[in-house]
């Protein structure tokens, strides 16, 4: 008998361990479909600009109910300045970086867009040491490998981005060929700075999620806030460059359906996801898994739809492999002490709010852990 509680307190470990890498994983693979299914639907003719404003409204709609009736009772009281910060936060997330990102695509290529923004993870790191939201010890060899991960991880996106290299055949026939749209390369300069801007407010994006949380510990809550006044911030900007009223017309066809799955799934499931990996690991954590779906979305592409794929990719690929593979391992030396630290906020805040509660809840986690 105690050797099955053992077994099961320690797969209960194990899996709390890896619960957000696995969470992260998952999350990527959300994106991956993202990209084929919106890329059939704007080469089915939707604006991207209209897309994003449906898609955050349905997001917003779906979370509503449940961040209303599961965090009812740990929701903070909602202050001016703390919707101020909201506002900015999904300005940051939605109205500002999501629009250049799409306006992007425009002027330059997918795949260099795609490349560009696995970049955030590195600009991230940067921004949190800064900030002191990630610990890093140079004297220490895990320090040393946050360090070495975050460059090779840089050098890869380099390298599938820089370098070509040899063609790789096809062993077989693609069950799918995709037909669409060309980009027009109207203006590369003008595109590759929308782009490098949405990846640089997308990492503060990243970082601004961090500060947030401590102040307004309720992630249900807080994505369906980011939603409403994300999709409102996009559907002004899109009302300014968009005059035709059949932009907005909608049917039942792929449109439709790219539009339910990025709200439910990506703006809202996904971002809830990476709001609770924020606070359980930090924002660099969430974005060193940002090259997964780049690499994902290139092997389906190859095999599922017969794009082309290129030696540098698949080099820079396993570049990338190797540089997430050292990060992981140089930051897990310290996800207890970030756990330490954001305990530390949430009990100080439950202490202020209603002391029994608090001690009620510690005797209930006391209660609760595994028997040796």
């Amino acid at each position: 008998m105690a050797l099955t509680n053992g077994s099961s307190c320690s797969l209960g470990s194990t899996y709390s361990k890896f619960k957000p890498h696995l969470l992260m994983a998952l999350a990527q693979l959300g994106y991956t479909f993202l990209y084929f299914i919106t890329e059939a639907s704007f080469n089915h003719g939707m604006n991207p600009h209209v897309y994003i404003t449906y898609r955050h409204i349905v997001a917003g709609v779906v979370m509503l109910p449940f961040a209303y009736f599961l965090e009812r009772n740990i929701r903070p009281k909602l202050t001016f300045a703390l919707l101020l910060e909201i506002f900015v936060l999904s300005l940051l997330g939605v109205g500002l970086t999501l629009n250049m990102y799409f306006a992007s695509l425009r002027y330059t290529s997918p795949t260099f867009v795609a490349s560009m923004v696995n970049t955030i993870a590195s600009m991230t790191f940067v921004i949190a040491v800064v900030f002191r939201l990630e610990v890093l010890d140079l004297r220490s060899r895990r320090g040393m490998g946050k360090v070495f991960g975050t460059l090779i991880s840089l050098a890869g996106v380099m390298t599938m981005t820089l370098y070509k290299g040899p063609l790789m055949r096809n062993l077989w026939h693609p069950p799918i060929h995709a037909q669409g749209k060309t980009a027009t390369h109207e203006n590369w300069l003008k595109g590759s700075l929308l782009t490098v801007a949405s990846c640089i407010t997308w990492s503060i994006w990243y970082i601004m999620q961090a500060f947030t949380l401590k102040r307004y510990p309720a992630q249900l809550s807080l994505t369906a806030w980011m939603s409403f006044i994300g999709g409102a911030q996009s559907a002004v900007f899109t009302l300014i460059i968009e005059h035709k009223r059949a932009a907005w017309a909608i049917g039942f066809n792929i449109d439709f359906w790219s539009t339910i799955y990025g709200g439910v799934v990506v703006s809202g499931l996904i971002i809830f996801v990476q709001l609770w990996c924020t606070e359980e690991k930090g924002p660099v954590f969430v974005t060193m898994f940002n090259p997964l779906s780049t690499i994902l979305v290139a092997i389906l592409a190859y095999f599922v739809l017969g794009e082309k794929l290129y030696m540098g990719s698949i080099l820079g690929a396993v570049i990338v492999i190797i540089g997430l593979y050292m990060l992981l391992w140089g930051k897990d030396g310290d996800p207890q002490v970030h756990n330490d630290s954001q305990e530390q906020n949430y009990s100080t805040y439950k202490e202020q709010k209603d002391d029994d509660t608090l001690m009620v809840t510690s005797a209930h986690k006391e209660g609760s852990k595994c028997e040796p």
